[in-house]
């Protein structure tokens, strides 16, 4: 093992056991409130050969959540032609469980409705289908009220009757897991079969940002192994038109992720449903390049929407919130990078109908936007979420009421300085670039995946020369810096995008410290250790 990797390790308090997490240590579902209540009536369905519909949502998450329950219940004995998928439709629907579902239930006679990332907080409807006959099982995620659901099971880990503390970090498709692993220690699955499912708990969880230690750690762990060797037409289709080359949480977080979050955004969620299930190469083809068409669409319009915004300029409030006319799949990513450009908690709404604005929040830091809306609830229209993401609806005539309040509840909190929560905090100070080998970056990659709680390593360049600055790229905005240490050993770091005041890096006058990344970079079949640019210290003297 490297010596700069021990250090990385004595540094983060890592164990053995973290680099090789045991399968077996899992929190056993059993744990989890009303789990046996789940198995049992799941027992039922497949005795009395019910039909059972699984309710989703249409996130990655959510997809992928959906795909292991249907997954799990055919493992389970349940017959093929009795399980059917429902995703809600962002525009039409929005989140959670939709009334449409009510009428597809009674349609399609379906005994028994099994949500997924989805569920808590939507009592009247499962009080209605309790009226029409139809049991609910729900597993999900997100944070309940005090009185649950009254379904025949509520698997939630954050159940204030029941909270379950290792385990609220699980993703919708980490919960709907665990209802997995019930079935398969009550004899229903074969056992170890469940573990083929981990190539898609490994994505869901990712792409919902769950903190990556604990249970995560284990599930992703083996996810990766999975994923490497999936049997999914569909991923592999996915995969190989997005040009992934190493599987890692960046590929995942950065090329699948966004494909199968795609469809949702802009048209239906169904097409990376229908890709994840596909049986053949054949299907799932056209279904992949499709995502890919839609993947090119949302950047184009990401891009232009924030642009526009740029342009024009944002307020010196606290808490940006912009207003516009765009699509309203892409409003919450514009709202992170506002959120990443300016260093500020930003809100982006849209006008969905003549006079009513739907918007999508981003934060960070002590700045909570739930509370925030909570705040602000007079001048909305509704709108809730989590700390760090949410949605609300505003009518035009609120608009300026809705950005006084949001930005009065800001000022209220007199927080200190919230740009500490975007520095980047380096793990290890180097000097010497000798350590900076393959043999190092193969040991890195047993800490992946990467994700909150097991950040990417960075590391801190010091007393390190700089001999090179070059601008590249055709509109000349990416940088390579060609460093050197006391001991003559050379190292190239890239910036993509990189800032002004970077592009204006002079070597002959400029000393720096920078914040890095490492990566394997292959040029004419030949591997080297590279570095990418986190950020750029200036040196005085």
């Amino acid at each position: 093992m490297n010596k700069l990797f021990i250090r990385l390790l004595k540094a983060r308090n890592l164990t053995p056991s973290f680099l090789n997490p045991d399968y077996a240590s899992l929190t056993p579902p059993s744990l989890m409130p009303d789990i046996d209540k789940a198995v049992a009536r799941i027992k039922k369905a497949i005795a009395s050969n019910d039909r059972i519909l699984i309710y989703g949502d249409y996130d990655a998450d959510g997809i992928t959540a959906s795909t292991v329950m249907e997954e799990a219940l055919k493992y389970s004995g349940i017959a093929p032609n009795n399980i059917s998928i429902m995703l809600p439709d962002r525009f039409a629907d929005g989140y959670g469980m939709s009334p449409r579902l009510i009428t597809f239930a009674q349609s399609t006679g379906v005994n028994l409705v099994i949500t997924v990332d989805c569920g808590s907080r939507n009592h009247s409807i499962i009080d209605e289908l309790n009226t029409l006959g139809i049991d609910t099982i729900i597993t999900d995620h997100h944070e309940t009220e005090d009185k649950i659901p009254d379904a025949i099971a509520v698997i939630n880990p954050h159940r204030k009757d029941h909270p379950m503390d290792a385990l609220q970090n699980l993703a919708g498709v980490g919960v709907a897991f665990k209802l997995a692993e019930a079935l398969s220690q009550a004899g229903l699955i074969p056992p170890g079969q469940e573990k083929w499912l981990l190539d898609l708990v490994l994505i869901g969880t990712i792409c919902d940002s769950m903190t990556m230690t604990g249970e995560n750690r284990i599930l992703s762990y083996y996810g990766l192994k999975v994923l490497s060797k999936t049997r999914r037409p569909g991923l592999k289709e996915l995969m190989r038109r997005a040009g992934v080359k190493n599987l890692n949480a960046e590929s995942i977080g950065f090329q699948i992720g966004p494909r199968l979050n795609a469809a949702g955004r802009l048209e239906s969620a169904n097409i990376s449903l229908n890709l994840l299930r596909a049986s053949s190469s054949l299907t799932a083809a056209p279904l992949a390049e499709k995502l890919e068409q839609l993947n090119k669409k949302r950047k184009n319009e990401q891009i232009s929407a924030t642009r526009e915004i740029e342009e024009r300029g944002v307020s010196d409030d606290p808490v940006i919130i912009e207003t516009g006319k765009w699509h309203e799949g892409i409003i919450g990513i514009v709202a992170g990078r506002l959120l990443e450009t300016y260093h500020k908690p930003a809100f982006v709404l849209t006008e969905v109908e003549e006079g009513v604005y739907k918007g999508s929040g981003r934060s960070f830091g002590d700045f909570n936007l739930a509370d925030a809306l909570r705040f602000a609830k007079e001048s909305i229209i509704g709108g809730g979420g989590h700390a760090g993401a949410a949605g609300v609806k505003v009518e035009q005539k609120n608009l300026y009421r809705f950005r006084e309040q949001i930005n009065e509840y800001y000022h209220s909190l007199n927080l200190p300085d919230q740009s500490k929560y975007l520095i980047a905090h380096p793990d290890l100070t180097l000097s010497d670039f000798s350590d900076l080998t393959l043999d190092f970056l193969n040991d890195l990659k047993s800490l992946e995946p990467f994700g909150p709680g097991n950040e990417e390593p960075i590391f801190r360049l010091r007393d390190i020369q700089l001999i090179g600055a070059t601008r590249m790229g055709s509109e000349r905005n990416h940088l390579r810096l060609d460093l050197r240490d006391s001991h003559g050993n050379y190292l190239k770091a890239v910036a993509f995008f990189a800032p002004e005041q970077w592009l204006n890096l002079d070597p002959q006058f400029d000393r720096i410290e920078p914040l890095i990344k490492l990566t394997e970079n292959e040029f004419n079949g030949v591997k080297s250790v590279e570095a990418r640019i986190i950020d750029i210290c200036l040196i005085d003297g």
